[in-house]
């Protein structure tokens, strides 16, 4: 099924990427069953920018860095792919795969109102100190979508801290 499939049909959103704990992918497909509407798996290459996209869900995107390759079509990453079809397959929940490029928020919001999403499904970055102050610093993507456009944002909890520990970004105790 094409990205231009299910445009219109006000499914559910999910942003995906290689690595990722299934819990995201679980929770936008329960949503999607639960509200008998389609699943969309988009991945944003952030290392490319959009030179332009396709009714067929097509995306021509040229790489930020100079010394990169210039393949112009965007490719959906095969082993996400592979992954995402294991589990979704069998399930009965009508589901595409969408790749995208450039910043994820504004890929992300604009694809939802292409296929007129019901909600955006997203996760919290890697646990540690490391993805914990990019996320801090860069803002996370959960938070500009919900600030920038006007659908329900639902960010699923990947490796939450512990009430009483502190977050990494947080002074530790004097």
């Amino acid at each position: 099924m094409n990205g231009n499939a299910l445009s219109g049909q006000g499914g559910i959103l999910v942003a995906v990427v290689p690595g990722q704990p299934v819990a995201v992918l679980e929770e936008a497909a329960r949503l999607a069953d639960d509200l008998d509407v389609p699943l969309v798996c988009a991945n944003v290459d952030t290392d490319r920018y959009l030179v332009s996209s396709y009714v067929d869900g097509t995306v021509v995107a040229l790489p930020y860095d100079p010394d990169l390759p210039e393949t112009e079509e965007a490719r959906f990453d095969p082993d996400l792919e592979a992954h995402i079809r294991r589990f979704l397959d069998g399930r009965g929940i009508p589901y595409v795969l969408q790749q995208l490029a450039g910043d994820p928020a504004w890929s992300l919001s604009r694809l939802a109102d292409d296929m007129e999403a019901r909600y955006i499904v997203v996760g919290t970055r890697e646990a540690g100190l490391r993805g914990s102050l990019r996320e801090f610093f860069n803002g996370s993507v959960g938070v500009h979508l919900a600030h920038r456009q006007h659908r329900p944002v639902i960010v699923v909890p990947l490796n939450p801290v512990p009430g009483a520990q502190k977050l990494p970004w947080e002074e530790p105790p004097a």
